[in-house]
């Protein structure tokens, strides 16, 4: 029989193990040992709706590791591309019809190099009263401890450049390095969407102050349910809705929470799905003290219940 590769000696060596959390944003503070959280006013949830509108090279980079949206096949993967390119083509504009027509904001994640490239997609964005949010440089840029310091600088600074007012921040494939959030708050950022530890907004910890990490689920979003798991339409609605509608109902119990999940274009912006978009934003416009909120709007309103 082959034997096994030989792992190397450093296999099992984790330099941030310790007693206590494994990073040092944010401390142990379990649901059950904690008060409810109240917001000001009726509101009892908050749902953030992400639109990621990426950047896709031809010939994707395989480290750290290959983007989960990136090519599949040997360059030129058309295929694949031009269904991306759709996506912020047409199937962005058809998610920008469903907001409108609901009067619902939601939070676009955007890539430098989409701003560079498409200028009139951004104005179309903002003259629709939707945050945009900074999403790195691009989906073959990914941040990770192999960066040096310098090097992830350089991202996070041609990024802002691209974004000078952004508040909120969400690194491409929603991956960090130790050092991610020392740098997006030094750089200004106050609201990141990497982050799924809780069911309310973090106070991360860093050397320049603090930053919120809104909930961000990826387990309600359309790449995940719709293509990874190949839930239904359907599914994937009614689970959102239920997320939503729980969030509500267990207030008196568990306090005020947020969440907040992706509508990505070239998968919920595919007519055979539009439907299940609209479902989905006339259910929760509907639900009674849910607030649709963008990223920088639910951050600020946890921030106020906390003042």
């Amino acid at each position: 029989m082959p034997q096994s590769p030989k792992l190397p000696d450093d296999y099992l060596k984790y330099p941030n193990r310790q007693y206590g959390m494994d990073n040092p944003h944010y401390g142990w503070d379990p649901a059950d040992r904690r008060a409810p959280f109240k917001l000001k006013g009726d509101t009892k949830a908050t749902t953030t709706i992400i639109v990621p509108v990426e950047f896709f090279p031809l010939s994707p980079p395989a480290k750290p590791f290959a983007h989960p949206g990136a090519m599949k096949t040997p360059y030129p993967d058309l295929r694949h591309f031009t269904t991306r390119d759709y996506g912020n083509r047409v199937g962005l504009y058809r998610l920008l019809r469903a907001f409108a027509a609901e009067g619902v904001k939601a939070t676009f994640a955007v890539n430098a190099e989409v701003a560079r490239r498409y200028p009139p997609l951004l104005a179309t964005i903002e003259a629709g009263g939707h945050e945009i949010a900074a999403h790195g440089v691009s989906t073959a840029h990914i941040h990770h401890d192999g960066l040096s310091e310098a090097e992830e600088s350089a991202l996070i600074a041609e990024t802002r450049t691209a974004f000078p007012e952004a508040k909120t921040w969400m690194s491409p494939a929603r991956n960090e390095s130790y050092r991610t959030l020392d740098l997006l708050s030094e750089a200004g950022f106050e609201t990141v969407l990497d982050w799924e530890a809780d069911q309310r907004p973090l106070s991360m910890r860093t050397k320049m102050g603090s930053i919120t990490a809104l909930p961000h689920y990826g387990e309600l979003g359309d790449f995940k349910l719709l293509l990874d798991r190949s839930h239904s339409e359907d599914e994937w609605a009614d689970q959102i809705i239920e997320a939503a509608a729980y969030s509500v109902d267990l207030y008196d119990k568990e306090g005020a929470s947020a969440l907040a999940f992706t509508m990505t274009p070239y998968i919920a912006g595919q007519p055979f799905r539009i439907h299940a978009v609209r479902r989905i934003l006339k259910a929760l416009t509907a639900t009674e003290g849910l607030s649709l909120a963008t990223a920088t709007d639910a951050s600020a309103a946890f921030k106020e219940a906390i003042s």
